[in-house]
C-alpha cells in the first residue's frame, strides 16, 4: 500500500491546479494521470481564453506547463487508473487497476468530463478542424462565416445565441420539433435574425476535405436528404462526466452522474471532494475548472490539518 497525504485523481487543469497548492502546503501529492492524461485540452489545437497567455496556446502545451510545475513544487504524477474509493476509519483507500491501493487523508475528484459525440460518418476526421464541442471556446474563431449548432437543450440554445456575436448564420438543428431549452430561451432565439431552425432533422454526415464544408441531414419523418453549407459545426449534446470510478463508493451524483458538492467542494464522504467538469455540469472552461481545484485544495488543506 503506498501512503500519501492527497490523492488527486486527474491530471487536467482542476487537478493541477490542485497540486499546485496542496504541495506548497507541504502536504505529499500524488496525481493519477489516467488513461486521457491531461484531460479534453489536449485535443484542443489553439486555446485563446486561458488568462495568461498573449498569443493562442496549443491545449497540449499549455497541459505540458501545468505537469511540470506540478512536478517543480514536488507533485508525483503517474501513468496509473483509479478503480475504486472507499472510506476506511480516517483514511481514504483508492484501489488502481491492477490491485495497487492508495492510502491517503483526502482524495480529490477530478477526473472530468468527455463531450457526447453524435457518432457520424466524418466526425472524428474533422474534431478541431470545423467540428467542436464548445460555442464558447471555439465560436471567435468564425467570425463572418456560417456554421450549425445541433441539440435541443438550453447549452443549444446558448450557444446558438452566444454565435451569432461572431457568425453571419446560424443553423439550429433537431432531430424533433419538441425542445428541452426553457422558454424564455427558445424564444430569445426564434426572435433573433441570425438563427435559422432546421426540424426535425438528423445529423447523418460531415462533408469537406480537410475541413468542414458542410453537413449532411435527413429528415426523421420523410426520409428526406438535404445538405448545408457551413464552415462550422457545434455538438451541444450534453457531455459525460467520468465518474465510473466512483459508483461504489456511496458518493451522492446528480441527475446528470456529476459528483454532488457544496460551496467547499466536499462531497457527502468526509474526505473526498470534486473539482472540475466531473462535478461542472454547467460552465465547462478550463479556467473555471482550475479556479475550482483551487478552491477544494484549499478545503482538503484545511481538512487535513484539523484530522492530522
Amino acid at each position: 500500500m503506498t501512503e500519501t497525504d492527497v490523492l488527486i485523481i486527474g491530471s487536467g487543469p482542476a487537478a493541477c491546479s490542485a497540486a499546485l497548492y496542496t504541495t506548497r502546503a507541504g502536504f505529499k501529492t500524488i496525481m493519477l494521470g489516467g488513461k486521457n492524461f491531461g484531460g479534453q485540452l489536449v485535443q484542443t489545437s489553439e486555446v485563446e481564453n486561458y488568462a495568461g497567455f498573449i498569443d493562442p496556446v496549443n491545449g497540449f502545451e499549455l497541459m505540458d506547463k501545468m505537469h511540470k510545475q506540478c512536478k517543480r513544487l514536488g507533485a508525483e504524477i503517474l501513468q496509473k487508473t483509479a478503480t475504486s474509493v472507499k472510506k476506511e476509519g480516517n483514511k481514504m483507500l483508492t484501489e488502481l487497476e491492477g490491485g495497487e491501493v492508495i492510502s491517503s487523508y483526502a482524495v480529490l475528484a477530478a477526473t472530468g468530463a468527455t463531450a457526447r459525440w453524435l457518432g457520424v460518418e466524418g466526425e472524428n476526421k474533422f474534431k478541431n478542424h470545423g467540428l467542436s464541442a464548445c460555442a464558447t471556446c471555439d465560436g471567435f474563431f468564425y467570425k463572418g462565416k456560417t456554421v450549425a449548432i445541433i441539440g435541443g437543450g438550453n447549452t443549444a440554445f446558448e450557444d446558438a445565441l452566444f454565435l451569432t456575436n461572431f457568425c453571419q448564420k446560424v443553423y439550429l438543428i433537431h432531430r424533433r420539433a419538441g425542445f428541452r431549452a426553457d422558454e424564455i430561451t427558445i424564444k430569445k432565439a426564434q426572435s433573433n435574425p441570425k438563427i435559422e431552425f432546421v426540424i426535425p432533422a438528423v445529423t447523418t454526415k460531415l462533408l469537406g476535405d480537410d475541413k468542414v464544408t458542410g453537413i449532411e441531414l435527413q429528415n426523421p419523418e420523410t426520409k428526406e436528404i438535404k445538405t448545408l453549407e457551413v464552415q462550422g459545426v457545434f455538438v451541444a449534446i450534453g457531455s459525460i462526466p467520468q465518474t465510473k470510478f466512483l459508483q461504489d463508493s456511496g458518493v451522492k451524483l446528480t441527475e446528470t452522474g456529476h459528483v454532488a458538492v457544496d460551496s467547499k467542494h466536499r462531497t457527502n464522504i468526509e474526505g473526498l471532494f470534486a473539482a472540475g467538469d466531473c462535478q461542472d455540469a454547467v460552465y465547462r472552461q478550463a479556467i473555471v475548472a482550475a479556479g475550482s481545484g483551487a478552491k477544494a485544495a484549499i478545503e482538503i488543506i484545511n481538512y487535513i490539518n484539523q484530522i492530522k
